[in-house]
């Protein structure tokens, strides 16, 4: 059973800096045999972030040593930092800014799909944008066929009927 972090000393200093950066008011740390926590103090508010051997191995994290559960602590907590300062991550509200969760049974029309499309386009000039720059492979006079082209423009005009359903 191998120490996955060396110089949990290292990590403590480490602490020091990221909660530095998180604007910590004040924090506190302990690690034992299993089992590790930071708690600290943000804006008036108590934070514990903790975890143990047991709990990380049932995730699939093998660690052995509460050292090393601290040092993990540690780093997940510096990737944290990073979020803060980036403005992407607002620690009071949980809130990752960007991050949107997909439908899980959202299906894109095989119109979109015919169109190069990974997701419904935003409004109806990015369809005809895309159909002008596969149009210019798929035409017959561009070396495209007639049969290609075809399939082209009625995805076309099915993604623009969708686009203006979806508005109306």
């Amino acid at each position: 059973m191998n120490k996955k972090y060396s110089d949990v000393e290292k990590y403590e200093r480490k602490l020091g800096n990221v909660m530095k950066r998180i604007g910590a008011d004040r924090y506190d740390y302990d690690h034992g045999r299993k089992f590790a926590y930071i708690e600290f103090l943000y804006h008036g508010r108590g934070y514990r972030f903790e975890s143990t051997t047991e709990e990380l191995q049932e995730r699939g994290i093998n660690l052995n040593y509460g050292s090393d559960v601290f040092s993990m602590l540690v780093l997940d907590l510096e990737c944290i930092a990073r979020m803060m300062e980036h403005g992407t991550y607002d620690i009071e509200s949980g809130e990752i800014k960007g991050l949107k969760q997909l439908g899980a049974g959202v299906q894109i029309p095989e119109c979109f799909k015919v169109l190069h499309f990974d997701r419904i386009p935003d409004d109806v000039s990015e369809v005809e944008k895309q159909f002008r720059r596969l149009a210019k492979v798929a035409h017959p006079d561009a070396g495209g066929s007639e049969s290609e082209f075809v399939v082209l423009q009625e995805a076309r005009k099915a993604a623009i009927e969708y686009m203006e359903e979806r508005e109306s």
